[in-house]
């Protein structure tokens, strides 16, 4: 199993500017597919006192894991970007695969996989980069560049007032020591970058998760702790479980038509209920703006439900998409009906490009999306989203976001000019809406993607362009190679160093269009295989790249790869098999390594010249297959080809010396 490895900020840098000016790219997102504002309209809005230059963002989860996950969303259009949840359980083994968006949305991972200092760089890192991004102008003078990174902790006070969560969080808040850490490692071009004044507060705002029974106590120690001792600004995760089981229940089974999912019990009984939220939440107001802080609730967290797929090994999982929407909707319609005093709110559950707006018009800031994004076309659907919120926009002749909901089903009269009350007063309009729209209901959700009953193998298929967007890591990637057939020889290794030819076979690649995966971005996820119309699943069966030789020898099971470019060496796994070909242009030769032995074969017509047996060889004669030999030469000299750019290929001095 790969295990997710960080890539430096150097590496990242490197790699984005590179693909930019050669393909038009970065991290493999067209630059048609960035946001870089609308001539006429402002959609910036206030979350916690920031202000972020649109409302939209990806929900804590995969999208917000990763550097490079962070600024693809930011690429996207996103500006409040809630960053993957840590835990004081840093260590977690999660079940692969851990995602399934085959319809509905399901997952069993809820929580950062990596150590809590790895996700500290990788946040900072992250705002430096988007930092960079900016001053190099790469993308223009006026980009809407106004961001806020929301932190995302959980799941207990204990665990929350230990001293590595609290340094964590107060790394986030003043993280000047890990940007000058990372400044350091800025060289060659970025070399100029290393004095800009990055900001030294990653984040003081927090997106509290409240999964898992969380109490009411609980809740109100971990927010009091929060706002009192860390001096961070607070938003609380609701629950659907909120509603009551008989609500749910009714609105997913009587109303939706999900009859297969089942609702846990235990859920229902351990979570917050709706009371206790409206006797805590004013509470924590009073204290937020004793502290000078700002209180806010988000709608909603995924739901816990039962296990009745084959696809997880888990017995429960955690619901997402279509029939979350509407859920979560009929929570907040709840919530502000009875609430005592009004509260900033957000939310996320099964938000699209078709929504976003609606969402929007109920002045929920900010709207967040996960679901959506890890279906085709993955961070470039970011880009409708917000041209759809546009869009409405100008049709209602709004030129900013309070404008816009203010004229949504025309409330600026009976709002008194108010959006805020123009989004109480939209709220229950909409919400019976989302209920009474078919898209949200099962007949519209039950389909999977189509299978066509073929095999991936290493080379070849359909090349239908699904599992690189649909990657939140961005870890398959598109490499080019040249379709040949190429017949060959086996052989027999015969004592003193002598070759004798066998019947062999042939290479053939039809394609020049190949698919690879990076593996140190990799946690086999699963998304790509969900939506691949062949079997076995890009990040198993197409190449397997690390980007090191210590990752390689720990995690390339039966199918990896590890090229050291300095040394033009490539190092293969092929199943049970491991093998080295280092390859020697000057004097026209390569030496093959497996099964023991050491081959020497000439590269100008692939035929075997002599052998050598490496210590602890049986004694000959020895049976020698070409194909690996000729499946490693060809990847070698194919992902080193410039014309595409990825993490497999971005330290090639070639290409490090083009750019």
């Amino acid at each position: 199993m790969a295990e997710l490895v960080p890539i430096p900020l150097a590496v990242l840098l490197r790699r984005a500017f590179l693909e930019y000016e050669r393909e038009g790219k970065i991290f493999d997102l067209p630059k048609s597919k960035f946001f870089l504002g609308f001539p006429g309209l402002d959609l910036s809005v206030d979350f916690h006192g920031r202000r972020a230059s649109t409302p939209l963002g990806p929900a804590a989860g995969p999208h917000g894991q990763l550097a490079q996950n962070i600024v693809l969303s930011w690429l996207g259009g996103a500006r409040i970007i809630e960053l993957k949840t840590v835990q004081i359980l840093d260590e977690l083994k999660i079940p692969r695969p851990c995602i399934d968006i085959a319809n509905v949305g399901y997952n069993v991972e809820w929580s950062q996989e990596l150590k809590l200092e790895q996700s500290l760089r990788e946040y900072v890192g992250a705002a430096m980069f988007l930092e960079i991004l900016k001053a190099s102008k790469l993308l223009g003078e006026d980009v809407p560049s106004g961001t806020v990174l929301d932190m995302s902790v959980g799941y207990s006070l204990e665990g929350i007032r230990s001293p590595r969560v609290r340094n964590w969080i107060a790394a986030m808040r003043n993280s000047a020591a890990i940007v000058d850490e990372l400044r350091a490692g800025l060289d060659g071009p970025f070399a100029r970058y290393r004095d800009l004044p990055f900001p030294a507060c990653t984040s003081d705002t927090i997106s509290l998760s409240t999964f898992h029974g969380c109490p009411a106590g609980e809740i109100e120690g971990i927010v009091t702790f929060l706002l009192a001792e860390m001096g961070c600004h607070v938003c609380i995760k609701l629950n659907p479980t909120l509603l009551g089981r008989e609500e749910v229940e009714h609105l997913l089974h009587g109303v939706l038509g999900y009859h297969e999912i089942q609702l846990h019990g235990p859920a229902f009984e351990n979570d917050l209920k709706f009371d206790e939220a409206l006797d805590l939440i004013p509470r924590l107001q009073r204290l937020a703006a004793d502290r000078g802080r700002g209180l806010s609730v988000k709608f909603t967290n995924t739901l816990v439900v039962k296990n009745h797929k084959s696809f997880f090994s888990d017995e429960l999982m955690y619901m997402s998409g279509a029939p979350l929407h509407v859920l979560a909707m009929n929570l907040l319609k709840k919530f502000r009906a009875r609430q005592r005093t009004p509260v900033a709110a957000s939310f996320s559950g099964g938000i699209d490009a078709r929504n976003v707006a609606r969402a929007v018009a109920l002045d929920l800031v900010p709207v967040t999306s996960c679901t959506d994004l890890l279906r085709p076309g993955g961070y470039a659907r970011l880009a409708r989203y917000l041209e759809n919120l546009a869009a409405e926009m100008r049709a209602l002749g709004a030129a900013d976001i309070p404008g816009f909901i203010l004229r949504y089903r025309n409330q600026a009269a009976a709002a008194s000019n108010d959006a805020g009350e123009a989004g109480l007063l939209n709220t229950p309009i909409l919400v019976d809406e989302a209920a009474a729209d078919p898209r949200y209901r099962w007949e519209r959700n039950k389909g999977a993607p189509r299978k066509i009953g073929s095999k991936l193998w290493l080379y070849d298929c359909i090349d239908c362009d699904k599992c690189v967007p649909v990657c939140p890591n961005d870890a398959n990637f598109v490499y080019e190679t040249e379709p040949r057939g190429i017949e060959y020889d086996n052989y027999e290794l015969l004592a003193g160093g002598a070759v004798r030819r066998m019947p062999g076979g042939a290479l053939r690649v039809v394609k020049e269009r190949q698919f690879a995966n990076w593996a140190d971005a990799c946690n086999e996820c699963g998304n790509c295989d969900v939506f691949c119309p062949e079997d076995g699943g890009p990040y198993n069966e197409k190449p397997r790249f690390f980007g090191s030789l210590e990752t390689y020898r720990e995690h390339a099971g039966p199918n990896g790869f590890y090229i050291d470019w300095k040394e033009r060496r490539i190092h293969g796994a092929f199943g049970g098999l491991r093998c080295v070909l280092s390859l020697r242009p000057r004097s026209g030769r390569a030496f093959m390594e497996q099964d023991g032995v050491e081959v020497e074969i000439r590269l100008g017509d692939n035929q075997a010249v002599a052998w050598k047996p490496r210590p602890g060889a049986a004694s000959p004669p020895h049976f020698f297959d070409m194909l690996p030999y000729l499946k490693l030469k060809l990847l070698f000299e194919s992902i080193g080809d410039p014309r595409r750019v990825h993490f497999a290929n971005v330290n090639l001095p070639e290409v490090t010396d083009a750019g």
